[in-house]
């Protein structure tokens, strides 16, 4: 046993992955698109000064204001998606088509008689804020283990950092460690499904247990990975404005917002010389081939307020301002995970989170605020150009629990929560206890967020020339910052994650460049975009651990690249 290589000396392991949700997720459910009908994505989204698109709504609600009559349309988008992952040894590229209802709804006016306020407007619209749908994947070669990542849990998941006990993680004889655990310990269920499946070796009894995992001296092997993401951001604008003298315009939107977001993720090694352990838990060398998956949905609904103003203090040149406020939400996720295995010349077989019955979990989350400042001028009545920039603080993201505790949920403790995350300061774990004792479940999470995300800044420009009087081409081009902060992108930080899910992504900056065309008649209108959106990432299997450098996780560079054609039509009457 002294041959085999200790598991991740990781400051924090015990918690990494072993609570529901997650920093990781925060973002997820935060995450924007440029979404929209198809004058607006040509423009690249640049529209917050000029108004009078029903995509406005829910970018510069004060954009309804300029609507001088009705107006009804919808937008379709077809979506061509490809992400590359590129590791040392490999490429891989995934592709899939979606089609898509990006918009659809009217704005329809009340015409008053007064010069100072000449009419007020009113609009209802759905508009797609997200689209989630993408799929990657690929091959890394290893020069460490999950399993060693799982013992390292185990090695650090009980209280005061100590061991986890054989005892703790044992699912034998009718005895169920999820809840809560033996001698009051909730296990994570990494560390169960690990011993279960015979990714780590534990060594002595009692407080001299340690746990090893398969990866040590004389081990290699190849990593592959798979994650397939579904699910969208569905917005209903509620929204009422109008304009002074023609010069101010103004709106504010209520917006209801149903979000649901689902991920299939698959890790799997194939390992040579690896340390597996026998019925004795003794670890012989052998070849090993075992794949990891994990099942996560998450849904629910919220809802968030926008302000705006446009300002018109001449014909040629306009400025906008909007505010956004946090969506606050209600959300529901369900998880579960499983593992497949197979040994040569020993066991052949699978285990699964508390005997496949997926577990539930109900919360409460606040998205960031939003400011947008917009520009737009106007050249000879045939020549627009307008610049959009967007603040967006995503380390203000936070989490909450929803109602009284554990109310509307199954709390499957090993799993959501070691003995001690969560736990705020001032009600620690008792001394020398091993049960669980806390009063904020989100502590450590939105502490998380806070370490991992930085403020966006996203900047939007936009073109529009008038051929004729009838026809218009349009030209855009968006960039967003990477929301992540330069430790984490660096790998000098331990990154938690929700669950059995170790794996996360790293997004870097966004970039949009968008083409366009539309036809303007009496009444009828259309309108056709090409959307082109490139973001980079980073693919992790698990934390890297910034204590060890010799101990680097399994990563993968992602392109993930869309390629959209829009077509909106609509009548103005």
């Amino acid at each position: 046993m002294n041959k085999i290589m200790l598991s991740l000396s990781l400051a924090c392991a015990g918690g990494v992955v072993a609570h529901a949700q997650s920093a990781i997720d925060g973002y997820r459910f935060s995450q924007p698109d440029l979404k929209g009908t198809a004058r607006f994505m040509g423009m690249a989204g640049a529209f917050g000064a000029l108004g009078g698109d029903l995509s406005t709504l829910s970018q510069n609600p004060g954009g309804i204001g300029i609507y001088r009559s009705n107006d009804v349309g919808f937008t379709v988008d077809l979506d061509f998606q490809k992400s590359l992952g590129k590791s040392d040894i490999s490429e891989t590229s995934l592709t899939q088509t979606k089609f898509l209802l990006n918009n659809i709804g009217g704005v329809f006016t009340l015409r008053l008689p007064s010069k100072t306020v000449p009419n007020l407007n009113f609009g209802f619209t759905y508009n797609k804020g997200a689209s989630f749908n993408r799929q990657y994947g690929g091959s890394i070669p290893l020069r460490n283990s999950l399993s060693n990542y799982i013992a390292g849990i185990a090695n650090s998941s009980g209280p005061d950092n100590t061991p986890l006990y054989v005892e703790d993680v044992t699912t034998t004889d009718n005895y169920d460690p999820y809840y809560p655990g033996y001698n009051d310990v909730s296990a994570p269920w990494l560390t169960i499904l690990g011993y279960d499946s015979y990714l780590t070796t534990p060594t002595g009894e009692g407080n001299d247990t340690q746990w090893y995992g398969q990866w040590g001296s004389g081990t290699s092997g190849l990593g592959r990975f798979n994650v397939k993401e579904s699910g969208s951001v569905d917005e209903y604008n509620i929204a009422f404005g109008g304009n002074i003298a023609n010069v101010l315009y103004w709106g504010m939107n209520f917006d209801i917002v149903n979000f649901n977001y689902t991920q299939n993720s698959y890790w799997g090694e194939n390992l040579q010389d690896a340390y597996v352990p026998d019925n004795n838990n003794e670890a012989i060398r052998t070849t090993a081939d075992w794949t990891l998956h994990n099942y996560y949905n998450v849904s629910g609904s919220g809802f968030n307020y926008q302000l705006g103003v446009i300002l018109k203090p001449i014909q040629e040149f306009r400025i906008g301002l909007a505010f956004h406020t946090p969506t606050w939400y209600n959300m529901t996720e369900t998880y579960g995970a499983d593992i497949n295995y197979k040994y040569a010349g020993t066991e052949t077989g699978g285990a699964q989170t508390n005997n496949g019955q997926l577990a539930y979990n109900d919360m409460c989350f606040r998205t960031p605020m939003k400011f947008i400042a917009s520009a737009a001028g106007v050249i000879g009545n045939s020549f627009i150009v307008s610049l959009d920039y967007e603040w967006t603080p995503y380390n203000k993201m936070k989490f909450s629990q929803a109602g009284s505790y554990g109310s509307g949920s199954s709390w499957d403790y090993g799993y959501d929560y070691p003995w001690y995350y969560g736990s705020s300061p001032e009600t620690p774990a008792y001394p020398g206890s091993r049960a669980i004792y806390w009063d904020d479940d989100f502590y450590e999470t939105n502490n998380d967020i806070k370490n991992y995300y930085q403020t966006t800044n996203t900047i939007r420009l936009g073109a529009e020339y008038r051929i004729t009087q009838n026809f218009s081409v349009r030209a855009g081009y968006s960039y967003v910052s990477s929301p992540v902060k330069s430790d984490v992108r660096e790998n000098k930080v331990d990154v938690m994650t929700s669950g059995t899910m170790p794996n996360y992504r790293v997004d870097n900056e966004t970039n949009y460049i968008t083409l366009g065309a539309g036809y303007r008649g009496n009444h009828f209108y259309a309108d056709i975009a090409y959307v082109y959106k490139n973001m980079q990432s980073e693919y992790h299997a698990f934390t890297p651990d910034p204590v060890s450098n010799a101990l680097p996780s399994p990563q993968s560079k992602l392109s993930l690249t869309n390629n959209q054609i829009v077509l909106t039509a609509g009548y103005r009457f």
